[in-house]
Parts: structure tokens; sequence; C-alpha cells
């Protein structure tokens, strides 16, 4: 036991008194260190305080530590003054990091936009690099194909003038037998030298005076509008004279043999044999002097009327037409229909003949006509041509009309030929009631050209009878040139007695398209004075063989205009689902190919331009007197040696919708759009259409004398529009062949048309394939009027049609030539006296040279535009004046040209087992 726990113990039981006072002990020490504790946590703070504010208040505002201070602020202590100075730099870095962060989030801003816009310069990069691999695989293919045939594209060449002092060529061995080789400079006439033709002036050498005033008149008239004549004799490849129609006798002692010789010796260019010259006479009459047979022409063509065969030079001299029409043109609405086919005669002739052999065709003393003859009279089949023809007429099986005399004096007439009856207007009466007219040719087979016969020729072709040649040794005119079979009935002498039942077994579809062709040739080659006079000169230059020159085009006058804003594209025009259209092309725009075969279709293609309407039907796009289109490369849709882009592998799914494939491998189309004071309706077609594909430009005929408003901005949709100012408000400027159209194929739509761009590019397509047709979207068609026997126009609903309105149409420029330059001024003065009815004119000239109808495409049949003011087609009078237009141009025509149709072209997307990268095609029905 230790002494503490005893000193515990024992002090508890042994002393009584000491635990008390312990526990008095321990509780006075337990307050005492009570107070103590509440003194110092209580009354030392206060004091503390006090002292502390004393001092503050002894030392002033300035100097206070813990006393309040200006500004609000309260902190009491001093580690209090570091937490507000951290708190005011956190403060501050607060602030420096949210403007950071705004400055950040600016810059993602902008850095997405820049993105984006990467994606597009990407997006743009790759079509713009898949167009140049297109461009490169089509000129791959290009070189390639020149290389394999060994075509290049050549330069012309350097011109050659023609020596002053030229001395000729060799003397020809007889003047009788020259042709073009032996009697025909050449080195004057290069192929590129444009064909210029030089005229002496009748008042320049002595026997002009003599020419009948009539036949100068017409000729100085068709000589200033020529466009091959040239001023200069030195350049110039042809030399013509005229020389005839003479009003005195040609034994006049001036007009004799050797004199004409002499003058026609002495003319300034003569160059002692005549070469390069041609010598025309023109003849009014049915009886025309043929002075120049025996007149030495040397190296000289002739061209007239009346030949003898000893005197014609085949290939080398012409027989031309008469001049019926010297100074007066023809009336068109006199002329006759061509329809009913069958006529009151079956045929018809009116003659006498002449019995007496004269010698009116050359001077008494070298040479009688029997002379000429040479002892060998041809067969006399005259009187069995009588015979049998009055006994088709006793015969009654078909009503005929058939004179051998005349009522009164006939017409003067040459030997053994038959004379003309009455004056021309009774002979007119008479044919325009005969389905056919016979032409007996003359008894004498020397006479192979007669002006009686091209007398009879003309007027038959003039009222549309169908002429029957009984004589199959006679020269018509440019024979060499026109296949007249198309026109006319050859039939030899000895087969008379067959020619009624030939005749009868010509069916009425044969009959109309002789009658038509017959119409073509006379209005073509020998109606005017002017068209006679480019015949002849056509003549010549077809055959040595030099083309015609080019056709001019209307000069686009443009109306400066300020472009906008970029447009925007129209989601109802341009929202195509999944399907695409083809690529936008970018500038420059693509033109089609200029027409590259002038120097070699003139040799190859001769015969079908003469006797064919300008029109598709040959390689050759026009007649000999119109001059060469400029863009006809590919009129007809054929292959150009190219391997087509996106064709030749199917052309399905994608390769379908990328190119164009076809025979054309790359092609554009022009919008030609009219307007007439419409700027905000303008201005919307315009926008529509930004986006489109294969577009090539824009063409705004401005219609309006009013020029557009100075403040007016034109949208701007990446291509060129140009607006063209017009001399005067015609609906006939529509079809102006201007050259900004540097295309095959125009648009040509209404400013208030709607389209979407999926259905301009199926309308584009569907021409491709037929692109010497109209093809559009609105149709319409004709219908005979039984109770009025007139023709009426009619919009309503069918499914047949004859038109297609040319307010949103596809058609080849070619047509705007013949439109403007071609088709009869009658029609598009109609169309500017009723401003109305340009596009029946249009279907009408493009039925007529085709045969065939339009193509209608999609089951559109009318063009709403809300908010468009009112259209000229909603006048009640619109319809009136169409009705009128349809008739009218039916008699200019002669016929009714337009054909009815069923067939329409609509885009079916059907399905078909493509792999998934594949898309869909068009379908045509």
């Amino acid at each position: 036991m230790t002494a503490y726990s005893m000193l515990r113990n024992g002090g508890a039981v042994g002393n009584g008194g000491q635990p008390w006072v312990l526990r008095c002990s321990n509780r006075i020490r337990l307050t005492w260190l009570s107070f103590t504790l509440f003194f110092i946590l209580v009354f030392f703070p206060l004091i503390a305080h006090y002292y502390l504010t004393t001092i503050d208040e002894a030392g002033g505002p300035d100097k206070r530590i813990f006393g309040p201070r200006p500004g609000g602020e309260l902190c009491e202590v001093k580690h209090v003054q570091d937490l507000c100075r951290i708190r005011e730099s956190v403060s501050e870095e607060l602030l420096q990091l949210e403007a950071k962060r705004q400055e950040l989030n600016g810059e993602i801003a902008r850095l997405n936009l820049k993105i984006e816009a990467c994606k597009k310069s990407i997006d743009n990069a790759k079509q713009d690099l898949l167009q140049l691999k297109n461009v490169i695989s089509q000129t791959e293919h290009s070189y390639k194909e020149l290389m394999a045939q060994n075509q290049p594209k050549l330069s012309l060449p350097v011109r050659l003038l023609p020596d002053k002092d030229d001395a000729g060529l060799p003397p020809p061995k007889s003047a009788r037998a020259c042709r073009l080789h032996s009697c025909f400079d050449y080195s004057r006439c290069p192929m590129t030298s444009g064909f210029p033709v030089y005229v002496y002036d009748p008042d320049t050498y002595p026997w002009g005076e003599n020419v009948d005033p009539l036949v100068r008149q017409a000729f100085a008239a068709s000589v200033k509008s020529n466009i091959y004549v040239t001023d200069n004799p030195s350049i110039a490849c042809l030399y013509v004279v005229l020389v005839g129609e003479l009003q005195e006798s040609p034994f006049h002692s001036s007009l004799s043999s050797s004199n004409l010789e002499k003058q026609l010796h002495a003319l300034p260019y003569w160059r002692t044999d005549g070469h390069n010259h041609l010598l025309i006479h023109l003849s009014r009459k049915s009886i025309t002097q043929n002075f120049l047979y025996n007149v030495s022409t040397g190296r000289a063509a002739v061209a007239q009327s009346t030949f003898l065969e000893r005197q014609y030079r085949v290939g080398f001299d012409l027989v031309v037409s008469p001049l019926v029409h010297a100074l007066s043109e023809p009336n068109f609405l006199e002329v006759p229909p061509q329809v009913p086919v069958k006529r009151k005669y079956f045929f018809s002739f009116q003659g006498e003949k002449v019995e007496s052999l004269r010698t009116s065709l050359q001077e008494g003393p070298p040479q009688s006509f029997e002379e000429e003859m040479e002892g060998d009279p041809p067969a006399d089949y005259d009187d069995r041509i009588i015979g049998t023809l009055k006994a088709v007429q006793d015969s009654h099986l078909d009503q005929v009309l058939v004179e051998f005399t005349c009522k009164n004096q006939p017409q003067p007439s040459l030997p053994t030929e038959w004379a003309l009856c009455g004056d021309r207007e009774e002979r007119l009466e008479v044919l325009k009631a005969s389905t056919f007219a016979l032409v007996i040719s003359p008894g004498d087979g020397q006479l192979v050209a007669s002006a009686g016969c091209g007398m009879r020729l003309f007027e038959a072709l003039e009222v549309g009878t169908i002429p029957v040649i009984l004589g199959d040794h006679s020269r018509l005119p440019y024979h060499d040139l026109i296949n007249w079979n198309e026109a006319v009935v050859l039939v030899p002498k000895p087969r008379i007695t067959e020619l009624h039942f030939l005749l009868r077994s010509i069916s009425d579809n044969d009959l109309l398209a002789m009658r038509r062709q017959g119409r073509f040739l006379w209005e073509t080659y020998f109606s005017t004075a002017e068209s006679v006079f480019s015949t002849v000169l056509a003549s010549i230059r077809t055959r040595i063989q030099i083309p015609a020159a080019p056709i001019r085009e209307e000069p686009a006058q443009e109306i400066p205009h300020k472009v906008g804003k970029t447009a925007g594209t129209d989601p109802n025009m341009a929202d195509n689902g999944d399907l695409d259209l083809g690529p936008v092309e970018t500038e420059p725009p693509y033109a089609s190919p200029r027409y590259l075969r002038n120097f070699t279709c003139t040799a190859a293609d001769t015969y079908r331009a003469w006797n064919r309407p300008p029109g598709p039907f040959h390689l050759f796009p026009h007649t000999p007197l119109d001059p060469v289109l400029p863009s006809e490369a590919k009129f007809l849709g054929s292959g150009t040696g190219f391997r087509p882009i996106g064709g030749g592998s199917g052309g399905s799914g994608k390769e379908f919708q990328a190119a164009l494939g076809g025979n054309v491998p790359r092609e554009q189309f022009t919008v030609v759009m009219l307007t007439y004071e419409r700027e905000e309706v303008l201005m919307n077609s315009l926008e529509r259409l930004n986006g489109l594909p294969y577009l090539n430009k824009v063409v705004v005929v401005w219609n309006s004398p009013k020029p557009p408003s100075d403040d007016l901005l034109w949208p701007d949709i990446g291509l060129p529009i140009v607006v063209v100012r017009t001399e005067k408000n015609s609906l006939n400027n529509r079809f102006l062949p201007w050259d900004a159209v540097e295309t095959e194929a125009i648009l040509s739509i209404d400013d208030d048309a709607h389209l979407r761009h999926d259905e301009i590019m199926f309308g584009f397509r569907v021409w491709r394939e037929a692109r010497d047709r109209i093809v559009g979207f609105p149709g319409r068609y004709h219908a005979w009027d039984v109770g009025h026997q007139s023709w009426l126009y009619n919009s309503n609903y069918s499914c047949e049609l004859s038109m297609v309105l040319t307010g949103a149409a596809f058609f080849h420029k070619y047509y705007a030539y013949l439109y403007s330059y071609v088709m009869p001024q009658a029609i598009r003065d109609m169309v500017d006296e009723y401003i109305n009815c340009e596009d029946i004119a249009m279907n009408f000239l493009v039925s007529h040279i085709t045969r065939k109808p339009p193509i209608k495409v999609t089951s559109r049949w009318t063009f709403r535009c809300p908010g468009c003011p009112q259209a000229l087609s909603h006048d009640d009078s619109h319809f009136h004046e169409r009705h009128k237009c349809i008739n009218f141009f039916v008699k200019v025509y002669g016929y009714m040209p337009l054909l009815y149709t069923q067939f329409r072209v609509d885009s079916v997307l059907f399905k078909t087992r493509l792999p998934h990268d594949k898309t869909k095609c068009f379908k045509f029905i």
C-alpha cells in the first residue's frame, strides 16, 4: 500500500472532519475559476473594444483601424483587409475571364462561318472539278476523233485576187462545145470569195435603150437588193449583161447580128472571149426574139427562155422562166387553195397549133428553120394527141376541157408551137378549175425550150394546177438543178393513149404533195423579178460550188441595266427531291457550234437543196436562194463523232442525270422572254431561272417604247441577261433571230409563265430527240366549223392537239430565220394588226415545213400567275381574233398545214432494280 492511499484511507477513517473541508475548498476554487473565465470572456473584449475605439477617435478618420470607413466597408480586423483585397482581385480576374470567354465565343462563331464557307467552296470546287473532267474528256475524245479522221479545223485561206491584165483562157475549139471546165475561169471565183457579181448598167451599152422599160426597171430593182452585187469589177467573179427583152425587132439595122456581136466584144471587161460573162434575156411575152442564135457569144453563158438544141450548151447555159410579174408582187390571197384536191376539170388544154414555119428565130440569110432541122424532121404526134384527147372528152369518164381552136385571135408563138388562147385572166380562170394542165411541147424537136411553154408552166404552178408535160425532149427551167418529177408529170408523146390511165392512178395524197411542191417552186424561183434574178445567180453559184452568203442576224441593241443582289432559288420552282437535273453551267456559256459544212454541201446536196422548202429535210437546210444559216451543224440531231459523256453505257441512273448524253454530248439553250411594262412580274420570272441547268443566257425582248426604270435592280442569276431594245411594239419581235442567241435551242417563254426546273429540263431533253419540231407545254387545236364553213381556234382540254403555244416552248433557231425572213409578210402584218396570233403563225410555219405536228410534254395546259396584271389573252376579242388569224393563214398557205396528234410525252419515275447508288430515269410515253 502506498503512502498516498494510506493517507486517503486513514484520513477518511481516522479523522472525521477533514472531508467536509475538502469539499468546500473544491467548490470555492470552481466558483473562482468560473468567475475568472466569465470576466475574461465578457469584459475583456468590451474593454479592448473601448480601448481601440478610443484610439481610432484620437487618431482621426484617416488613421482608423477598425472603425467605420468611407465607402461602406465594415472590415474590422487586419486579415479582413487581406480578404477584401483578395475579393477585389478575384472580381477583376473574373471580369477578365468573362471578356475572354465572350471573345472566344465570337471567334468560335466566326470559325464556324468559315467552316461553312469552306464546305460550300469545297462543294463548288468538286462541281467545277467534275465539269472540268467532263470538258477534258470531251476535248480528249474530240482530239482523238480529229486525229483519226485527219480533219482539223482550218482557217480560211488568203483570198486571191485576179490579175487586172487578164489574158484570158486558151481559145475554145468551138463555142458550141463550151462547158464550165473549158469556158469558165475558176481563178476569179475562189470558194471564199463570196461570189461577187458585177452588173453592167444598160445605159452604158448601145442596145440598152431598146430593152423593155418594165424589164429594165424590174432588173434594176432586183440588182439593187441582191447581196452578191458589187460595184468593183476588178474583184468580180461573174459579169452580168441584160440583153433583152427588146422592144424593137432584132432585124433592125442597129441590132443586126454583126453589130450586136461587135457591141458585146466592146464591153470593158469582155476580155476577148467573154469568159465569166452571163447574158440574160428576160421575156414577158409568149414569143421571144432569139436574136442571140446567130451571135458569137464566145465563152459567155446565155440565160433565156427559148433555145434551139444546137444553140443550148448543157450545163453551161440556163433555161429561165418568163418574167410575168415584172414590177407587181403576186397577191397570195387571190391564189386558189390547194384543197380540195380534185377540181371541176380533170385536165384542161386550150391552144391552137401554128402550121406555118416562120423564121422569126433568126435572121433570114444564115440558115432557115428547115435547114436547121437538117432533113430529119421529128415524128409529128400532134394529130394523135388531138384524137386521143377528144376521145377522152367524148367518153365522159371525167369532165375535161380541151380546145384546139382559139375563140379569139391566138397569142403570137414560135413555129410548130401551140399558141396560147385568150388573155391571161381568162386562162387563169380555166386553170383554177382544173386538176391537171396539159403543156404540149413544140412539134419541132430542135426547139428544146420556148417562152410559150414556159408561160403555160408558170401559170399552172401559180394557181396550183399540176402541169402535165407532153414531150420528153423539152428542157424545163433550171432542169439540171430542180427535180421536176416532184411537181409535174412528164410523159413522152408516144404515151398519149396511156395518159388518162396514168393521171387517174395518182392518189390524192400524191396530188396534194405535187401541188404543194409546185407552189413552193413557183414562190421561190419564178414568182417575182427578184426571185428570177436571184435564181439565175444561184444557179451559177451552185454550179461552181460556192456556198451562199451567211444570212444576216438581227443585231441586239442592248439596254444597260443595274444588277442587284444574287437571286435566290424559289423552292416551288427548284425543289426536285432527290432528282439531280444536271450541272449548272459556269462561265463562259457554251455556244452551239457553227455550221461547218458550207463548202461541201453545195456539191453533195444540190438536188435536195433546190427541191425542198427550207427545213429539216436535209443537211443543207435552206434553198439556194436563201443565205446559209450560221448555226445548223446539228439540226437533225445526228452524231457529231464525239463519244457522248454519260451516254453509250445505258444512260441510266447517275449517268443519265450527270450529263445530257445522246448524240450531242454538250449543249445549252437560251431563254427568250418577251415583256411589256411589267417590271415586277419580269423580275420574279428571272429570279425563278436561277440555278437552272444547261441555261446559256437570258434574252429579254423589251417590247415597250419606254426604257426600264432607272432604279430597277435586275437579279443576278449567275448568267448573262441581255435586255434587247426593239424598234416597235410587235409580237413578231419574239421570233427575231437575235445575234445574242448563240444556241440552236431556244426556250420561248412569257414573262408570267411559271415552270419548274424539272419541267424545263424534261422539255429540253425531249426537244433534243425531236429538234425539227416545236416542243412545249400548253396545247391547243383547230376545228372545222360546219355551220360557218371556216376554221376555229379551240383552247379546251383535249386528248388531241395540233398546236403548242410558244409562251412556253422549245424550238430551233432556224425557224426564227424562216419566220422573220422567209414567211410571207402578210402573216407578220396581221400579227401586228391584231397584236395576236404570233404563236399560231409559228405553228403554221413549222408544220408547213416539216409536215409534222408539235410535241406536247407533261400534263400542263395553262399557266396561272397569281397577282400578275391582266394579260392580252383575257380580252373577250382574243379568241375571235384567233379564229380570223387561222382562216387568214390558211388562205396564205393555200391549205391547212396543221396536223393533229394524240402523242404526248410525260416523265414517269419508274422503279427498276438498280444498285443503291443509282437513281431513277425518265420514261417517255
